[in-house]
């Protein structure tokens, strides 16, 4: 386990800004793992917190670079995956990437597929909607990978939260979390108590001066 600071590299700022129906779109630069990503930012009234670059896939995102992590030919699933920036990343490194959120999100994933991932790899990128607790059992079991970035905020939706990781894990799965510990939503008992019932977990970074971690997971034989 490591503990790093998250800080601007060269081209990560705030790009431009501009006026969109109900909003407006900001765009922000960023560079992982050699790649220069621009991620849309659609803030408008049905977006709320989707509409954000958090600092906890930042850190996810780092620390696949960190790793040189290779998803090629990968089955990768990417949870909540908002602005779609870790998923993102996870198909220009190799990997066949489902990005997933609520329905409304999905447009906001879509334009940044569209900016970011040349149309000769999009064969490799799905975007589907996944309410978790709900249609979870309409996706396979077989990935390799499972991704999810600063997830962990609603203490209401933790119960759904497990069943979808239990349901989409196999026992070959590699899950990264990358999570804000805050009090007041329970995450911190979540993390520590809650998830190791059901998978073996690991701390395999902190981020300096903040409340960041990101735990490596794998299911335990006897979750079901």
């Amino acid at each position: 386990m490591t503990t790093v600071a998250i800080s601007e590299h060269p081209g990560d700022s705030e790009k431009e800004e501009r006026a969109a129906p109900g909003g407006y779109i900001t765009y922000s630069n960023f560079v992982f793992s050699g790649y220069n990503l621009k991620i849309a930012r659609m803030v408008d009234d049905t977006m709320g917190v989707s509409a954000y670059v958090w600092e906890a896939g930042i850190a996810l995102c780092r620390y696949i670079e960190k790793e040189d992590i290779n998803f090629t030919g990968k089955k990768v699933i990417e949870l909540g995956s908002g602005t779609g920036t870790v998923g993102i990343l996870a198909s220009l490194l190799g990997g066949e990437v489902t990005m997933t959120d609520k329905p409304k999100i999905l447009r906001q994933i879509e334009n940044n597929i569209g900016i970011n991932i040349p149309f000769a790899c999009r064969h490799r990128v799905k975007v589907q909607t996944l309410v978790w607790g709900e249609d979870h059992t309409s996706f396979p079991s077989d990935y390799d990978y499972i991704l999810g970035s600063d997830i962990v905020y609603s203490s209401v939706c933790y119960p759904a939260l497990v069943e979808t990781l239990r349901h989409l894990a196999n026992q070959g799965t590699t899950i990264y979390l990358s999570s804000e510990l805050r009090a007041r939503n329970r995450s911190p008992a979540f993390h520590k108590e809650v998830l190791p019932q059901h998978f073996e977990c690991q701390v395999v970074e902190t981020v300096e001066d903040k409340d960041i971690v990101v735990y490596k997971m794998t299911k335990m034989c006897t979750s079901r």
